[in-house]
């Protein structure tokens, strides 16, 4: 049997609600650049898989990531997030703050960039993993 296998105790609607707050509150510590309250609340055990990084496994080599990759001038505008038991799935854009136009009005900076998180809660409400996927034309 292997350990997707396994049978898991259903989460109880307090707990999907706990794991929504903390996911709504990793994105806000994230743009404040308050890397000890997003640690907080992780999972000792917590995974990150990103296109754009180094996979991330455990509480300090994930903080040491975002800590590496913090842009301070983009904040998440969050579109919509949905949970159900132990997933929370989250869909948003990031925005470039406080820089200059171009003659065109176009950032600078890059564009603005949609994306998608997918996060699995702990039986506790903490982020176990998280899973983001950038939004990108077929080629």
């Amino acid at each position: 049997m292997s350990v997707h296998d396994q049978r898991r105790i259903p989460t109880s609607a307090a707990m999907t609600a706990a794991g929504l707050d903390h996911v709504r509150l990793s994105y806000q510590y994230l743009d404040s650049g308050d890397i000890d309250g997003f640690g907080s609340l992780l999972d000792d055990d917590v995974q990150v898989t990103r296109p754009d990084a180094p996979q991330g496994f455990g509480r300090a080599e994930v903080l040491r990531l975002h800590s590496e990759i913090a842009e301070p001038t983009v904040r998440h505008h969050i579109y919509k997030m949905v949970a159900n038991g132990d997933c929370v799935a989250v869909m948003g854009r990031f925005i470039r703050v406080g820089e200059e136009r171009g003659a065109a009005g176009a950032r600078r900076g890059g564009p603005d960039v949609e994306f998608a998180d997918f996060f699995t809660l702990s039986d506790e409400g903490m982020l176990l993993s998280c899973r983001r996927f950038y939004f990108a034309p077929p080629r």
